[in-house]
């Protein structure tokens, strides 16, 4: 009970009715509580967990890593074992021109990376994202998500950033010469899990190319593995500009990343030089993990029963409809 006091006593809150559930370990698809008792996880750290709790090979990465060294110098000056070896693993597992990776903190800070570079790259200021988006709660990553409930109280935010209605091929005339960029979701997950229609990602990106506006996809929920893919854009037949990843990408630790052609992504070197710095984005402990998180899912089938899984969902989920419906006749 001591920590269930402390815990509402010195951490700052989120909301007025968290949980407080006091948490003893976790291994696989199981919490353990203090209480004794075993629960099993149906959140897996809001879709971070990719392979569960606590997997031997991302723990040992962990630990290997620990004995060698933690933290050396600001990202991006010296070349370091296991973040070289994850950007070099992505480049691998995604499709040309996506080649380099910028490595950070958190899904919400490669969002706002990812901003500045498409800014950067255009020489342009506008932003064009989509109503109900949700891309993070850093000032930038708000900016460009589509909830005003959330937004509201902390305006002003980034200016020049407008909004249009997912699936809407009416508005891309919305899209013109002054766009930067567009950001979207591949699939909209606070919104309700949305999937884009058949080819509207092919003609979303064809009217970026006509205006010369870069296509930046966030990735950070549906990617690694969930869709049965690395990355859910893998089932529209499309590449973005830029691609921004996170939550699962760590098996458990917070990482994130945004990632493009060399050409885009090396313009964050000059003009200003440092275009954008991280002191722990590509940390060595966190680069382990990640690393034996995407081997992990790139190489154990993981990802091949996705589509079974979702079919034994989706039978189930019509077995109860059914039961609903004869029951209220």
């Amino acid at each position: 009970m001591e920590m269930h006091k402390d815990f509402f006593t010195y951490q700052a809150q989120t909301t007025k009715f968290a949980a407080g559930f006091e948490v003893e370990k976790a291994e696989g698809n199981y919490i353990y509580g203090t209480d004794g008792k075993k629960y099993l996880d149906f959140v897996a750290g809001v879709s971070a967990n990719t392979l569960g709790h606590s997997h031997p090979k991302v723990v040992n990465a962990i630990k290997e890593q620990a004995d060698k060294y933690l933290h050396v110098m600001v990202y991006g000056e010296y070349a370091q074992e296991k973040p070289v070896a994850l950007c070099k693993l992505l480049a691998e597992a995604t499709p040309e021109p996506l080649e380099v990776t910028y490595l950070v903190n958190s899904g919400a800070e490669a969002i706002d990376g990812s901003l500045k570079l498409a800014k950067r790259y255009t020489g342009r200021e506008e932003i064009v994202s989509f109503k109900n988006s949700y891309h993070g709660n850093t000032h930038g990553a708000l900016s460009v998500s589509g909830n005003e409930n959330h937004k509201r109280e902390f305006r002003p935010l980034l200016p020049m950033v407008s909004f249009i209605e997912f699936n809407n091929e009416k508005d891309f005339d919305k899209i013109t010469e002054k766009t930067a960029c567009v950001i979207l979701e591949t699939i909209q997950g606070a919104a309700g899990f949305l999937v884009p229609d058949f080819d509207y990602l092919i003609k979303l990106k064809k009217r970026c190319e006509e205006v010369g506006a870069l296509l930046i996809l966030d990735e950070i929920q549906p990617g690694f593995g969930r869709t049965g893919k690395l990355f859910s854009f893998e089932h529209f037949g499309i590449v973005p500009d830029i691609l921004v990843m996170g939550k699962g990408m760590g098996g458990g630790v917070p990482v994130g990343a945004f990632m493009g052609s060399r050409k885009i992504m090396e313009t964050l070197s000059h003009s200003p030089k440092l275009g954008h710095i991280t002191t722990f984005g590509g940390n060595p402990l966190i680069a382990a993990a990640s690393y034996a998180t995407l081997k992990e899912v790139l190489e154990s089938g993981l990802m091949d029963d996705v589509d079974e899984k979702e079919n034994c969902s989706e039978n189930f989920l019509f077995i109860r409809k059914l039961k609903i419906s004869t029951v209220k006749d």
